[in-house]
């Protein structure tokens, strides 16, 4: 199969933003009167639960409290959400959120090859156009051809619904794309698709188990741009019948 498209998934993959998410999260704590203050281990830890709304009902679900009381913090989670979106916003305008090294390159040369880009991640439209239009001033659909995210789909990563969302959107097969993740959960849910797949650990993951990954790499630099993608692809599909 020739390479067509590439897809990435978002928090951690395109950009560092789990701290800025983490800070986040504590602003909107404080803001809605709540005595929480999720740390770096506590969050390194929450971050196996794919979805911010999904992290706090889990979180909720962790304390010990009267069943009265976990029902209405679990109906306060939507807005919690609500205000956790508007603060994650505000960090990155105030730029705490980069792109993580290799990538604005690769999705320049990608682009210039002709390759369709997308995004299948389990986050917001909005937090991935803020991401966007704060590192690279521009939106999501001037970048991606599709943009897949967590609100579109029944079941988030680690289930494979997103990619097969992004998938059908481009029109493609799984063997025509390459995956970019950084976590167990993104990469069980781009394998179980079909996809392969290259991961970079973040920081927040580099404990998790990787081992069915196609191509396991410290930063998305060390792939030598769009050839190596392209050699990792050939590589996982060893039958081709074209040449790419």
């Amino acid at each position: 199969m020739i390479l067509r498209a590439l897809i990435f998934d978002v928090d951690g993959t395109l950009a560092d933003t789990e701290e800025a998410h983490r800070c986040a999260f504590n602003a909107a704590f404080a803001e809605h009167g709540l005595g929480w203050q999720w740390n770096q281990r506590l969050y390194t830890a929450l971050l196996g639960v794919t979805g911010g709304k999904e992290r706090l009902q889990s979180y909720i679900e962790r304390l010990d409290l009267p069943e009265v009381e976990r029902a209405r913090l679990h109906r306060q989670v939507p807005a919690l959400h609500v205000s956790k979106t508007r603060h994650y916003a505000r960090l990155m305008k105030d730029g705490r959120v980069t792109l993580r090294d290799g990538i604005a390159a690769l999705l320049e040369e990608a682009r210039g090859a002709g390759l369709m880009l997308a995004i299948a991640s389990t986050t917001t439209l909005t937090n991935v156009d803020e991401l966007l239009k704060s590192v690279l001033g521009r939106s999501s659909e001037d970048i991606f051809d599709v943009v897949a995210c967590g609100d579109q789909v029944l079941y988030k990563k680690p289930a494979p619904d997103i990619y097969t969302l992004a998938l059908a959107q481009l029109g493609i097969d799984a063997a025509e794309a390459v995956a970019f993740e950084d976590s167990a959960a993104g990469l069980l849910s781009a394998k179980t698709d079909g996809l392969c797949t290259i991961v970079s650990p973040s920081v927040w993951t580099a404990s998790h188990d990787f081992a069915r990954a196609d191509c396991i790499v410290r930063s998305f630099d060390d792939l030598f741009g769009l050839r190596g993608v392209r050699a990792v692809h050939d590589e996982s599909h060893p039958h081709r019948t074209e040449a790419a």
